[in-house]
């Protein structure tokens, strides 16, 4: 059967993937997010280029509560090596399922509360949206055991929604934060591990360093283990 043919040229190969590569598919997260509220959907994607864009060059880059992992592709744009770990298999399973072999990595089942990764040595670690899940009374041993996880170089870069933003989450939001930080608590945690944590401000899209408690999300950017 013949190819339908587009009216410029250049945008034939749009029609040739679609045909012998089929049609890319979202998350389990991002398809519903995709359905309930397209506009996060690029705040999920920019703070993934944060990262990105912080870690270009990193050898092994290690993603903690990766979820559904649509996102961790921006991150292996720019680093040569990922492993992405989430503590359910049911978003592992569906990660590794729509894994793509023009950009593979390392996704696998791994509770951060339970211990380190085995044998890793990562030069940079992330976890965005994770934080703020994790009980009070496990924080440290959740931060401990991705720091357990660096080398002695490594980085780590914290994302969460900030405390002050709770007052505007959805019930559904809601239902899973039990542990929002504003800028100070976040700094107060992270410097237990790293000599420096720099803290910077997110609204929507856009990064800055701008007035803390205006900020919906914050970045907690790690450098020098302490431990």
């Amino acid at each position: 059967m013949e190819l339908e043919k587009t009216r410029e040229p250049q945008y034939q190969v749009q029609v040739t993937i679609r045909e012998t590569e089929g049609l890319a598919s979202l998350g389990l997260t991002t398809n519903q997010v995709w359905r309930d509220d397209p506009r996060h959907l690029l705040f999920i994607l920019a703070r993934c280029k944060f990262v990105a864009k912080m870690l270009s060059g990193k050898q092994r880059v290690l993603e903690v509560g990766c979820g559904d992992a649509f996102g961790s592709r921006i991150v292996l744009q720019e680093v040569k090596e990922l492993c992405a770990v989430d503590f359910d298999p049911v978003f592992i399973k569906d990660a590794n399922e729509r894994m793509d072999e023009r950009w593979k990595f390392d996704c696998r089942v791994h509770d951060m509360l339970s211990g380190p990764i085995e044998g890793a040595a990562f030069d940079a670690a992330y976890t965005l949206d994770v934080i703020e899940h994790v009980p009070q009374t496990d924080e440290d041993r959740f931060v401990y055991n991705i720091v357990q996880s660096l080398t002695e170089q490594g980085v780590l870069i914290v994302g969460t929604p900030s405390l002050q933003s709770q007052t505007y989450a959805s019930e559904y939001s809601k239902q899973g934060h039990i542990n929002c930080k504003d800028q100070k608590q976040l700094k107060e945690l992270m410097l237990k591990y790293f000599h420096n944590v720099f803290i910077f401000s997110m609204n929507d899209e856009v990064v800055h360093t701008g007035f803390y408690p205006m900020a919906h999300y914050l970045f907690a950017l790690c450098v020098g283990r302490k431990i």
